[in-house]
């Protein structure tokens, strides 16, 4: 970079530094907002697993086995067991939201397994909220199981089977489950660190493209791109290099403070996530600089990203399967930088991945950040003709 360039870049940022000092909205969205949503959004999930979720509990068999099936229930950190004295009450605390589901113990069922004959228990759930319902299914499922192998294992000793034989029978085949990367199998866990990346690319997208707006309204395009030397890549790079340079402290902010605060873990090589996320940031800079030359209100701009974010996070892949959205959808997922830098997040962050087995991701990325600035450059030049500012 010759001299002239970079004389032009430094003004170009010193100007955007004051220009952000200036402008009492634009402050709050690139420096308040960013640690305000992560720290109020975070805490919603900061326990990431359910406790203590109530459970009705009917027991009309009365016999040791649904005795010792209450007690294991009982001593899980998900269930809240709640005794009650019949099917009708269980029903009725379900129906008024005082328990979010039931477990009925029929009458037999201790003797009907001792016969080695099937035998069925009976939960019903309040499937409106998933994820209580989801953990108490998995809960009592365990439960049970292990209690009616329990039964048949002391029946089958009772008839002179030695413990291993007895075990072999009731067990033939052993279950090693060990969930990978995220071991609590909680949806904060998962949901937290692609939370924290969309939180950082929102506020980021409706920092830069409010300013490039906000440059048009105040019709002082000219003024910007003077303060590069007329040179439209020094305008750019001064200015965005302003945000990338805030963002990237507050991603390592976000990786440091906020995850040991939400008890998230980096399992992979900070760095390569670090340089992954500038990688990101320096796209993300391209694409709001492009969004924000489209319009002309700053109200307008500020809206188009702000009720942007939901539909972005839906369709990258993250909260559902990206190969299973529709095919248009993911043509457009497909020019969203969010996509590909999920993608790499969750790899280094919760399967501690390497950088290189991400290179599909990295080059999509690249090839976003070369789109974006070629958009950009023909749509200031656009803009330059139209405003005629001989610049």
């Amino acid at each position: 970079m010759s001299e002239t360039n970079q004389k032009g870049l430094l003004a170009v940022w010193l100007r955007e530094i004051r220009f952000i000092g200036s402008d009492h909205s634009l402050l709050l969205t690139v420096l308040i907002a960013p640690l305000l949503y992560a720290f109020f959004y975070g805490s919603i999930y900061i326990n990431k697993e359910e406790q203590a979720v109530p459970l009705a509990y009917v027991d009309a068999d009365g016999s040791e086995l649904s005795r010792t099936l209450a007690v294991q229930l009982n001593s899980l950190p998900v269930v809240q067991l709640v005794s009650v004295a019949n099917l009708d009450d269980a029903r009725g605390m379900l129906a008024s939201g005082e328990v979010q589901g039931y477990l009925f113990v029929p009458r037999g069922v201790q003797g009907q397994l001792l016969k080695l004959k099937p035998a069925d228990i009976v939960i019903a759930l309040n499937a409106a909220r998933f994820l209580p319902s989801s953990d108490l299914l998995a809960a009592v499922t365990k439960i049970a199981l292990t209690a009616g192998a329990g039964v048949r294992l002391q029946y089958l000793k009772s008839g002179g089977l030695t413990n291993a034989a007895a075990m072999q029978q009731v067990m033939p085949v052993n279950l090693d489950y060990r969930p990978l990367f995220n071991e609590s199998s909680s949806y904060g866990a998962f949901l937290l660190p692609g939370l924290l990346a969309l939180i950082l690319q929102q506020t980021l997208l409706i920092g830069i493209s409010v300013s490039v707006s906000k440059e048009w309204t105040r019709g002082r395009y000219g003024e910007w791109l003077a303060a590069g030397g007329g040179r439209t890549g020094s305008a750019v790079a001064g200015k965005g290099l302003c945000y990338v340079l805030l963002f990237a402290c507050f991603a390592i902010f976000f990786t440091v403070v906020n995850y040991h605060v939400l008890g998230l873990t980096v399992k992979g090589s900070r760095i390569e996530l670090m340089m992954a996320t500038l990688l990101f940031l320096t796209v993300l800079v391209l694409f709001g600089m492009f969004i924000g030359s489209l319009f002309r209100s700053t109200v307008a701009t500020v809206q188009f990203m702000a009720f942007s974010t939901y539909p972005f996070f839906l369709v990258t892949g993250y909260s559902w399967p990206f190969a299973y959205l529709p095919r248009p959808l993911q043509a457009f997922a497909s020019l969203l930088p969010t996509t590909p830098f999920l993608k790499i997040n969750t790899a280094i962050v919760q399967m501690g991945s390497p950088l290189h087995l991400q290179a599909d991701a990295l080059w999509h990325l690249v090839a976003l950040a070369m789109l974006y600035a070629v958009l950009l450059v023909a749509r200031i030049a656009w803009v330059r003709r139209k405003e005629s500012l001989g610049v």
